[in-house]
């Protein structure tokens, strides 16, 4: 009877449950970035939505209010110039009378509103101590008759969000470790068949580098085909979420998305190749009988 010998590849070790394992794990990863990504653009649009109220003398000619844009569009906590908005108070009237369906300029006599800019400002400002320097600066601004802005809801929106951040962080390293633990482990157990081969290349003189290159490039490939494959997942994930829910596109972020792809090939590399590392440098310090 012919016996059948199979010759191993220095490097070579089963390749998809390694391949499997790393890119759950970046898999996980990501999602957790996509939801860092998503909740850091929610933020944003919550902030871009508070606007501070400036509303304007009564009398001011054309030229004057003009003067009023520009002095604001001037000011460093104005990001762009499409974060004011001119209302008159004309449309301030029609739009009340419209919503409530009371006409009070027949009872009044006169339209007693103002006209108003409302101006994003930058969320560097959104501080309570910066909120209210830039409320007192604008009330001295030549032109304007008082600024108006939800304080308790900007106070609100920074406790929540030190909070939340201050969560994600915590995820992040648990996170972190709970992928780096588990790629190592995977490495390691995929190494094991490989002990008495490396042992061998040892025994015939071979040096470390020599021994420990061919698996550590193997696993760097490994994370490469792990890393896009988990990227593709996320896309995938993010493409059909985005066709279930047609708002979640305002959230989307495709440069930091991309980073994020990024991040997962890089870390599917190192993490793969370290461990690596570390287990093939392992098994060369063990004597035979460890080995067994």
């Amino acid at each position: 009877m012919q016996k059948t010998y199979i010759k191993k590849k220095l490097g070579s070790y089963p390749y998809v449950g390694v391949i499997a394992s790393i890119t759950l794990a970046l898999f996980v990863t990501g999602l957790f970035g996509m939801l860092v990504i998503y909740s850091q653009e929610l933020e944003r649009l919550v902030r871009e939505s508070i606007r501070v109220q400036i509303y304007l003398k009564n009398g001011l000619t054309e030229t004057q209010r003009m003067q009023v844009e520009k002095n604001i569009e001037a000011l460093p906590y104005i990001s762009k110039k499409e974060a004011i908005t001119y209302v008159s108070k004309s449309d301030a009237a029609t739009k009340f009378i419209a919503e409530t369906g009371e006409d009070f300029t027949k009872f009044l006599g006169e339209n007693p509103l103002h006209d108003a800019y409302l101006v994003t400002i930058d969320p560097a400002f959104h501080s309570a101590e910066k909120m209210k320097q830039v409320q007192a600066e604008l009330e001295k601004m030549s032109g304007v008759f008082q600024v108006f802005y939800v304080e308790s809801l900007i106070e609100a929106i920074n406790r929540n969000v030190t909070k939340v951040g201050l969560i994600l962080m915590g995820f992040v390293v648990i996170l972190l470790i709970t992928v780096v633990l588990l790629i190592n482990n995977t490495i390691r157990l995929a190494l094991f068949s490989q002990r008495f081969l490396i042992r061998s290349m040892q025994l015939v003189g071979a040096k470390r580098w020599f021994i420990q290159r061919p698996f550590i490039l193997r696993a760097m490939m490994y994370g490469i085909v792990a890393g896009l494959l988990a990227s593709a997942a996320i896309w995938a994930l993010i493409n059909y979420a985005n066709k279930q829910i047609e708002d979640l596109t305002l959230l989307l972020n495709t440069d930091r998305l991309l980073i994020l792809t990024g991040i997962l090939l890089l870390t599917g590399i190192l993490v793969a190749a370290s461990s690596t590392y570390f287990s093939i440098r392992r098994y060369l310090k063990m004597s035979l009988d460890e080995l067994y």
